[in-house]
């Protein structure tokens, strides 16, 4: 079995770069051993990272060694699953309810969130077995990366549905034939999880934190150290790299605060991780492209190697860049969401985005919510946030939450499972062996957690927030998760189709007209949101991003993806945008030149957008006071 290196981190760390350095890094080292670098967010950057085309399928990568590149097609992964196990899955869940395998077969088609989380772990499945010495895993962001190692014990709930479907055939068997026998093919998923579980165990892989400098990277750093301890996870970080950090001695202020905080998060990291290996990555103040610069990084993070000058890049030339003052934007639609990749500011636009409103429009209230599975509202309100929304700031209009959609689907089963118990206690009067079969399966298949829940709560919780009067702006996941939200509408009005239909052929059975009504309310508030969420009058996206090549791609991908879902488009807010004037500092410079270059490719790119640019801030934004001098200057391309 090959052995699994993890590298997870907040996004926009330098993950991808991170762990490419270190795939070309091991290759170059151990020229016998194969090696391969996968990538599992939906949102690939590992082409951009390493300017090599690359796919669904291996391919190996012209360097010392022997290494190969994959990005991860979540949905391929999955359609190719389901056809080597459909005939098995359907017989088992057709066992354990009165639907037939015809009746149930068309929902297994029926794409909903959270796939991207299963598709990696049947991947890892598979690799079990594939020859490769070490697979390097480059992660979704951190709350979904949590999430991937939750899946054994979500897929281990699943085989207790499966078995309970399976109990009313193992009765009859052993009554008439004398002994039970266990299906096969939940003898095999059953190893299955086993081999995951081993696979994603602390003597099975080893997690890499990339984090930064920054105190936001870092306080995310030490929550998600302690979530992967706990629970069903319980794995530490055997390794962090300190990315992005800045050398001591800099005469430009910048480098200077920059290289402060360098010095600060060395000590946070030492006494958070005292176990860890602790490596650090100087910033070079360019884009780390190509083999052969991220061979030269992996050596100099991994092997402590000087960062070599053949890495600082010039960017090609391009125009100066000219800008004029602008005032922040008021929110213009009830719903605001502002999407992009993983660590460009998302969060903290969007905090400036609520709270520069309720500055201008005295009279509206507006609610800030976080979507994403690791969210960072605490750290802007300096205040604990929580699932309900709450005043912040000392402003009772302004309210913010972060969704635990986990705790609410619980709740919802909860309620769920006392209606099955109350409305099939009622029909067993003569049919006892076959309805309290099928209660223990109904009720068995409510303690499992849906991959993807976060997903399918937030678009309702949208919808109750807007039924409750005032502006919303939703914090959405990074980009790969964000978009399967918007999707999710669609894919759920298809879906409850689908089971209406399924549940007609049993409208005699009470329970069943029971589920048809509350299939049909909750068919009802998906084509509301689906309406909302098409609404421009109603609802408008925020695009920010960096201006950064690596970013750059991944924002023009995203600007791509909204028009083809008719996304109501409304801004594209370039963040921490270094102002020209006064900088004398070399490394800084060249940070601002590839920033105009940038800049200059996401005007095009962002055509009938409006784009504005927010300056960098000096200090971390959060508080009151750091958020009216942020919203107090903004600009936009002239």
């Amino acid at each position: 079995m090959p052995r699994f290196t993890f590298f997870i981190g907040k996004g926009g760390v330098g993950k991808t770069t991170v762990s490419s350095a270190y795939a070309l890094h091991r290759a170059a080292k151990s020229p016998g051993k194969r090696f391969l670098l996968l990538s599992t967010d939906p949102a690939h950057s590992l082409a951009d990272v390493l300017q090599v085309k690359v796919g669904d399928r291996a391919v190996r990568l012209g360097s010392a060694g022997q290494l190969w590149a994959r990005q991860l097609d979540a949905g391929r992964q999955i359609r190719r699953f389901l056809a080597q196990e459909r005939r098995e899955l359907l017989a088992l869940l057709s066992k354990g309810s009165f639907f037939t395998v015809q009746e149930i077969e068309p929902l297994l088609d029926t794409s909903l969130p959270g796939m991207a989380e299963v598709a990696a772990l049947i991947a890892v499945q598979e690799l079990l077995a594939s020859g490769y010495d070490e697979v390097i895993v480059d992660t979704a962001p951190m709350g979904h990366a949590i999430r991937l190692f939750q899946m054994p014990e979500h897929f281990a709930r699943f085989l207790d549905v499966l078995e309970t479907a399976t109990a009313r055939d193992r009765v009859l068997a052993a009554h008439f034939q004398g002994r039970p026998r266990r299906e096969p093919a939940v003898e095999r998923w059953t190893r299955l999880v086993k081999e995951l579980e081993q696979a994603l165990s602390t003597e099975g892989s080893q997690l890499v934190l990339v984090t930064t400098p920054e105190p936001f990277s870092l306080q995310q750093s030490a929550r998600a150290a302690e979530t992967f301890a706990a629970g069903s996870v319980r794995q530490r970080m055997t390794t962090v790299v300190l990315n992005r950090a800045m050398a001591a001695g800099r005469t430009c202020a910048r480098c200077r605060t920059r290289a402060e905080q360098t010095v600060a998060a060395r000590k946070f990291l030492q006494r958070q991780f005292s176990s860890a290996l602790i490596f650090t990555g100087e910033d070079p103040g360019c884009p780390i492209l190509g083999l052969a610069g991220l061979r030269s990084y992996g050596a100099h993070v991994f092997y402590g190697r000087k960062l070599p000058k053949s890495i600082v890049k010039q960017p090609p030339k391009a125009s100066p860049i000219q800008l004029q003052p602008e005032k922040w934007p008021r929110l213009s639609t009830a719903l605001t969401l502002t999407f992009g990749k993983g660590g460009v500011g998302k969060t903290t636009i969007s905090a400036a985005l609520a709270f520069h409103h309720r500055q201008t429009a005295k009279r509206e209230s507006v609610t800030i919510c976080s979507i994403d599975p690791a969210p960072s509202l605490d750290d802007i309100f300096q205040a604990t946030v929580g699932d309900a929304p709450r005043p912040v700031l000392r402003d009772t209009k302004l309210l913010a939450a972060e969704f635990d959609a986990v705790a609410e689907f619980q709740q919802w089963t909860d309620s769920l499972r006392r209606w099955f118990t109350q409305a099939m206690t009622s029909n067993e009067r003569g049919l006892h062996i076959d309805v309290s079969f099928d209660r223990r399966f109904l009720l068995t298949l409510l303690d499992v957690v849906p991959p993807g829940v976060d997903e399918l709560f937030a678009i309702f919780r949208i919808l109750t927030l807007l039924n409750e009067n005032g502006r919303v702006v939703i914090d959405m996941a990074p980009t790969g998760h964000a978009l399967e939200v918007l999707r999710t509408p669609a894919r759920l009005l298809s879906w409850t189709r689908l089971l209406l239909k399924t549940l007609a052929a049993h409208r005699k059975l009470p329970m069943a007209r029971d589920a048809a009504v509350e299939v049909a309310g909750l068919s009802q508030r998906v084509r509301e949101v689906a309406d909302v969420l098409r609404n421009r009058s109603r609802s408008s996206v925020v695009v920010v991003t960096l201006a950064e090549p690596l970013p750059n791609y991944e924002t023009r991908r995203l600007l791509r993806s909204l028009r083809e879902m008719h996304a109501p488009v409304r801004a594209l807010i370039v963040n921490r945008v270094l102002s020209v004037k006064g900088i004398r500092c070399e490394r800084c410079k060249r940070a601002a030149a590839w920033q105009a270059f940038s800049l200059l490719q996401l005007k095009r790119e962002g055509r009938g957008v409006e784009l504005w640019i927010a300056p960098e801030a000096e200090r971390p934004i959060a508080g009151a006071k750091a958020l009216r001098k942020f919203t107090g200057e903004l600009y936009r391309l002239r």
